[in-house]
Parts: C-alpha cells; sequence; structure tokens
C-alpha cells in the first residue's frame, strides 16, 4: 500500500520521542533528522522536505511545545498540520459550470491511466445525480476508443466518438451532442505520449482554446515519484491545468508525488485512485491522508464508505433484531455483502486508528475469506439459514459441496452472547477475516452517530 514504509518510520521517530517524557531542543532536531530522511526516501521533493523541515522544527522548539506536559503528542499534532499543509489544506471540489455542460479536460503522459480514471470520475459524478458523457478524443493510441466504450459501457455513460477525426473537431462536437442530449457533465480523454513533446502540447492547447473546459485535471501515476512531479509542472506550464488526479495509490508507491505536487505547482491533488475497479476513487482530502501517513487512521473515509454502503433501513431492522436476539446466517449473510461493497479488506483495515500496518502486511489479508463465507450461507436453505441449530452432520456435508469446500471450514459458531454467529474455522485466514469482520458493528455504530448528529447540525 500506498505511503507504507514512510508511515512505519515516522512511526518508529515518534515512539522514540514518547519513551522520553520531557524533551530537549537537542531530541527535537533528532526526530526531525529522521523525519526528513523518512520523507527523502519516500521520493519527496527535496526543497519541499528542507520547507517543510524548517517550518516544522521552528514550531516544535518553541517553549510551549517542550515544557508542555505532553511534547511528544504536541509534535505529531504539529507534523500532521504541517503535512495537511504540504497537501493543500483542504478538498479542493471540481468546479460546476454555471450553465451546463461542465467540460472536464483530462490530460497525461501514456501509461497514467487517463481513460479508466476518466471513466471512474465520471461514474463517481453519476452516482450523484449528474448526467455524464465521455468523449474519445485519442486517435492515436491502439484500442483507446474502444476501451473507454467498454468502461463506459460497464458504467452505463454514454461514449461520444468520431472515429479517426480530428481531435479539436471531436471535442466541439462532443460538447454541442451533450448540449443537445441533455449531459450536464462532458469528460474529453485526451492522447498522451511517452513523454512531453510540442506536437501534444499544440494539440492540447488547440483543443483547449477551442472548448474553453471548466477543469483540466492532469492525470498521473503515483508509482512514479518525482517523474509525476515534473510531469505535473510541464503541463501547468503549457496548459494551466486546475487540478491533478493521483491514480495507482493502492499500488507500492513511496508517497513522493502526492507530498510534492501541491507545493512544487500550486495546483491541487482533487482526486486519487485508489484500486483497478472502476469505483475505486475518492475525492482527495488532505487532513485524512495526512492522518493515514502518520498511522492515524481515516475513520471519516471509512464513515462514508460506510454511509454509502449500508441500507439505513436495514440497519435500523437489524437493530431491532439485535435487541430480540433474532439475528440469523441471513442477517449475517446481508452484512458481509454490504462490507464488500466497501472495499478491500486491508484498505479498511488500513483506516481504523491505531492499526498496525506493519503487523497487518504480514497478516496476508485472504481477500476470498468472505466470499467462501458467502458461499457456505448461500448452499443452505431459507430454513437453515433462520435455524442453524438443525445443521448436522449430513447437511454440513451437503453445504460444503454445494459451497466448494470440505466439510471442515464448515463448523457454525452458534448462540454466542446470546447471538447466533458463523465462523468459518481449520482456515488460515480465520483470525484475519474474523478481526475485520468484526469491524462492522464499530462501524455501523459510528455512521449512526454521524447520522445523528448531522440531523442534530452539530459538528461531527
Amino acid at each position: 500500500m500506498a505511503f507504507e514504509g514512510l508511515t512505519e518510520k515516522l512511526s518508529n521517530a515518534f515512539k522514540k520521542l514518547r519513551g522520553k517524557g520531557r524533551l530537549s531542543e537537542a531530541d527535537v532536531k533528532e526526530s526531525m533528522r529522521e523525519i526528513r530522511l523518512a520523507l527523502l526516501e519516500a521520493d519527496v521533493n527535496y526543497k519541499v522536505v528542507k520547507d517543510f523541515i524548517k517550518k516544522t522544527t521552528e514550531r516544535c522548539v518553541g517553549t510551549d511545545v517542550l515544557e508542555s506536559l505532553t511534547p511528544a503528542q504536541m509534535i505529531v499534532k504539529i507534523v500532521n498540520e504541517e503535512l495537511t499543509a504540504l497537501m493543500g489544506s483542504e478538498n479542493q471540489k471540481l468546479k460546476i459550470a454555471s450553465q451546463p455542460p461542465t467540460v472536464v479536460m483530462l490530460v497525461g503522459l501514456q501509461g497514467a491511466g487517463k481513460t479508466t480514471n476518466g471513466a471512474k470520475l465520471a461514474g463517481l459524478f453519476k452516482k450523484q445525480n449528474k448526467n455524464p458523457l465521455l468523449a474519445a478524443c485519442d486517435i492515436y493510441r491502439p484500442a483507446a476508443i474502444k476501451q473507454l466504450q467498454v468502461v463506459g459501457e460497464q458504467l452505463g455513460i454514454p461514449v461520444f466518438e468520431m472515429g479517426q477525426t480530428n481531435p479539436v473537431d471531436i471535442a466541439k462536437a462532443a460538447v454541442a451532442h451533450a448540449v443537445r442530449h441533455g449531459n450536464d457533465m462532458v469528460f474529453l480523454d485526451t492522447a498522451g505520449r511517452l513523454h512531453v513533446d510540442e506536437a501534444l502540447m499544440d494539440e492540447l492547447k488547440a483543443i483547449k482554446e477551442a472548448v474553453k473546459p471548466d477543469e483540466i485535471l492532469l492525470v498521473v501515476d503515483a508509482m512514479t515519484g518525482q517523474d509525476a512531479v515534473s510531469a505535473a509542472k510541464t503541463f501547468d506550464e503549457y496548459l494551466d491545468i486546475t487540478g491533478v488526479m493521483l491514480s495507482k495509490l493502492d499500488g507500492d508507491a513511496r508517497g513522493g508525488a502526492a507530498l510534492s505536487i501541491k507545493a512544487v505547482t500550486g495546483k491541487p491533488i482533487k482526486f486519487i485512485g485508489t484500486g483497478e475497479k472502476l469505483d475505486q476513487i475518492e475525492p482527495f482530502h488532505p487532513g485524512r491522508m495526512a492522518s493515514r501517513i502518520l498511522g492515524m487512521g481515516d475513520m471519516l473515509t471509512l464513515i462514508e464508505k460506510a454511509e454509502a454502503a449500508f441500507d439505513a433501513k436495514k440497519a435500523a431492522e437489524l437493530e431491532q433484531k439485535l435487541k430480540s436476539n433474532k439475528f440469523t446466517l441471513a442477517d449475517f449473510y446481508d452484512q458481509l455483502v454490504q462490507l464488500k461493497g466497501m472495499g478491500s479488506l486491508q484498505d479498511l483495515a488500513g483506516m481504523m486508528p491505531g492499526m498496525n500496518m506493519g503487523a497487518l502486511k504480514n497478516a496476508q489479508l485472504d481477500e476470498k475469506a468472505i466470499s467462501r463465507t458467502e458461499a457456505i450461507i448461500q448452499s443452505m436453505t431459507p430454513f437453515e439459514r433462520e435455524n442453524p441449530s438443525v445443521l448436522n452432520h449430513s447437511r454440513k456435508r451437503r453445504i460444503a459441496a454445494g459451497a466448494g469446500v470440505k466439510v471442515d471450514p464448515v463448523a457454525f459458531l452458534v448462540v454466542k452472547d446470546g447471538i447466533t454467529r458463523v465462523m468459518p474455522v481449520a482456515m488460515p485466514a480465520m483470525t484475519t477475516a474474523d478481526r475485520v469482520l468484526e469491524l462492522v458493528p464499530e462501524v455501523m455504530d459510528r455512521v449512526e452517530n454521524y447520522i445523528d448528529k448531522k440531523k442534530a447540525n452539530t459538528d461531527f
């Protein structure tokens, strides 16, 4: 996962501070040296690191910090605030045109993921009741148009294309088509190159001049580190981009691009791609990302994912069943489906405050454990799901055969503390999967509290 190495090194630096009680200026400077090395190893721009360490050190060596009862905690707080400021302080939303359609021009080098991430972005706004249109303006890369059509079909979003004609004419025709057909957003998938050249920039500037886009988003590959920052700087000089979308942040990216782009270009990161699936895209929140980097979790994003995945009506019904001890395997299955809709187990666990990412990496989360449990429950009859106590050895053999597993994993633990639960046992991933599944009630509680506070118009 992205920032894994950086998080580990920063956590070690803060652990040393917490173990010392009162701190001296020398302790702070030694800690800042470790933080500087950690940032440089994460491929953060050298000038950015230098300025960051200077500002952070000046704040940390003040008497109000060193003489406080909890100086280590105050230093962590200061580093968190400075990291947040480094990445842009707050989330920058996409500019929506007062007169539709809103035109979003996607630019970048080949291989950065413009086509897929452009479709992801369109899908994100479709969920917000927008009516987007994808426009195929890349006439050079083989199968670029076909790829856009495939992802557009998967998302249920129309794709405008005119074959191998002039990209400028395609862009203008796409906007006109959107006006005629009521599409309130147009996403232009433009051509890229293996490196920046004059021909590419001239074409992009011509498209910009022709359609006057409301947003020019640069898609950069987070795994390329400082190359992504250099590309952002060059594209900004030619096109005056309005924002950046970081792709492949779920990989082994060291984090340098995310921490450097805003400081180097002055342009905010607006969205991040967090996986290969078409729904794995998030608005970029600097504060939440800083918390993740420092190992403090990201409960707000976790709650938002839970709100999107969990059905409020079903949650209320489930609450009543739990209170009356009528929680069945059918209800448990519904919870599994909703948990899967929130994303991968490793990503969810990484958002929990205090989660040891190093231990999580060694745990080797089995993403298929939930699917196997689903298969086991689906292999039961409705009566068996409602009354798991009837499951004798013969029934378990039949269920195991239907789920494609051995009989041993189909061992059920029922009526524990008055609540019927299912737990696959004799499986290597059992303890890890069960730990993550136990996060469900906590997430649901936090979602309910969040909704209640929103209704009461109080700050979260």
